[in-house]
């Protein structure tokens, strides 16, 4: 990709588009100045680069960005602008029904001859992208988009047949055989700017943070920009790479990278990530082959497996990939559904992750299976309402990922037999969490609760709960359903279909 674009930069030049005409730098789910094809693109043109972003939510429908989304965002553009004016340039803010008004207005504006910018792979995006190009094309741009999201584009990755894959495990083994990802790009030093800026909108104007403040959680737990994504991965090589596979399940302990926000908003690479895993198993003395095969590394492949599901199958976003799950007999019940929302349910771990979710922005991977699980398999709510819930909440929703691990655990997705998976939350959170620490973090009515006792109150002897001062039904909820009968009513479900 790279290589077709030094092509189209040629050309360029061929045609007098290099001869010192302003490129716009489309900013969208880019946010950094290192290992970014695209600014690296305009930058070669040889003339000024304006940097833009533009906010026109109404394209991205029914999957704009949601609270926790728009939260981070702002304040990544806001460490972006900072970035670029450190060296010497600005990040131009526009806000409009289209993206294809805001590019025509810039162009018109600052005489530009060319835009380049970062691929996306939401089938509205894409569709709106295909079109913006072949608009920019017919009135004699150049305009060029480039892999800054992925280690391998969805299409390049087929099985024998040259068709999509649907299970992971040869999904990645084929990601393996493949060449290793370039080396990432460094960041430049300076941004050429244009005789004259065109007009920005202020940042704060674009509403993208809460109006009551309620994101206290969030700005204690995060730190969005290219700075903080580099601190964070460095932190993770640090003290948390080495014990990642023993670890990595652990909501009581800080064993994952936590890179998932960084990751979908640009701040970092996969590139990057891929790389700097590589060097710091080298460094631990862990061969190179080892550190592709590692579960830290799969973990990429996860997110590259999403990716490559929604470029091939892009209904799943509402509809289930395996078509006999559109007649599950699911269940409408409000009251159900807020009870779970608010880690209402009774059931300690899983009340724990969505209060975890609600306070920072992000629920730890395993206790998110749980969560699901208990919704879509003991509940029998639709996996859509979950998956519609972590949408606004999530600091790290990504289309391609909610849509995966939500179908994945309902049983209606990507993987040979999921649908007979249902995760008892007791022995999980016995398990994952022995000494009660992650729930006493995040339901502290429990928090005097005997460690024997923490996963299941409703099984503690009366005496045992007075002393910890749990009223259950008062101080704390009673399961809102029965673990073992709610999963032999799933089982028959499934068996059924």
């Amino acid at each position: 990709m790279l290589r077709s674009m030094r092509t189209s930069q040629l050309e360029a030049n061929r045609d007098g588009r290099g001869d010192g005409a302003p490129t716009l730098w489309w900013v969208r789910l880019d946010l950094r100045l290192a290992d970014n094809p695209a600014l690296a693109a305009a930058l070669a043109l040889g003339g000024p680069v304006v940097p833009v972003f533009i906010w026109a939510p109404e394209e991205e429908a029914p999957f704009a960005p949601g609270a926790a989304s728009r939260w981070w965002l702002h304040h990544s553009l806001a460490a972006l602008a900072r970035d670029l004016e450190a060296l010497g340039s600005r990040l131009v803010v526009r806000c409009g029904p289209t993206s294809a008004a805001m590019l025509d207005a810039l162009v018109a504006e600052t005489g530009a001859r060319a835009v380049y910018w970062s691929r996306r792979y939401e089938p509205m995006v894409i569709a709106r992208d295909t079109e913006q190009k072949r608009a920019l094309r017919a009135r004699g741009l150049v305009a060029e988009s480039a892999n800054a999201a992925l280690l391998h584009e969805p299409w390049t990755i087929l099985d024998d047949r040259r068709t999509p894959f649907r299970v992971f495990s040869p999904f990645w083994r084929r990601c393996l055989s493949a060449p290793d990802p370039a080396p990432p790009l460094p960041a430049p030093s300076a941004l050429p700017a244009p005789d004259r800026w065109p007009d920005s909108l202020a940042l704060d104007s674009l509403g993208l943070l809460p109006t009551i403040p309620w994101d206290g959680g969030l700005r204690s737990a995060w730190t969005p920009g290219e700075a903080g994504a580099q601190a964070r991965l460095a932190e993770f090589l640090e003290s948390a790479f080495g014990c990642y596979s023993s670890e990595r399940d652990r909501p009581d302990r800080r064993g994952t990278s936590r890179l998932s926000p960084h990751l979908h908003f640009g701040e970092l690479s996969p590139r990057q990530v891929w790389h700097a895993m590589l060097a710091a198993g080298e460094r631990a003395g862990l061969p190179a082959e080892r550190g592709r095969q590692g579960k830290f590394a799969a973990e990429l492949g996860w997110r590259e497996f999403a990716h490559h599901l929604l470029f091939h199958f892009p209904e799943t976003t509402s509809q289930p990939l395996r078509p006999e799950f559109a007649h599950y007999p699911w269940r409408d019940d409000a009251v159900a559904l807020r009870a779970w929302q608010r880690g209402r349910t009774g059931i300690p771990i899983v009340d724990a992750g969505l209060r975890e979710l609600w306070t920072t922005g992000w629920m730890h991977n395993r206790v998110r299976m749980l969560a699901a699980s208990l919704l879509t398999k003991n509940l029998a709510l639709r996996w859509q309402d979950g998956a519609a819930w972590f949408w606004d909440t999530l600091v790290d929703a990504d289309l391609a990922s909610n849509t995966l691990g939500w179908q994945w655990t309902a049983g209606c997705g990507a993987d040979a037999a999921s649908y007979v998976r249902i995760f008892n939350p007791v022995s999980q959170g016995s398990k994952f969490d022995p000494a009660g620490e992650y729930v006493r973090r995040f339901v502290p009515e429990l928090a005097r609760l005997p460690d024997d006792w923490i996963q299941q109150p409703w099984e503690a002897p009366p005496v045992v709960l007075r002393a910890a001062g749990v009223v259950l039904g008062e101080t704390y909820p009673r399961p809102i359903v029965d673990l073992a009968a709610s999963r032999e009513t799933a089982l028959r479900a499934f068996a059924a279909l």
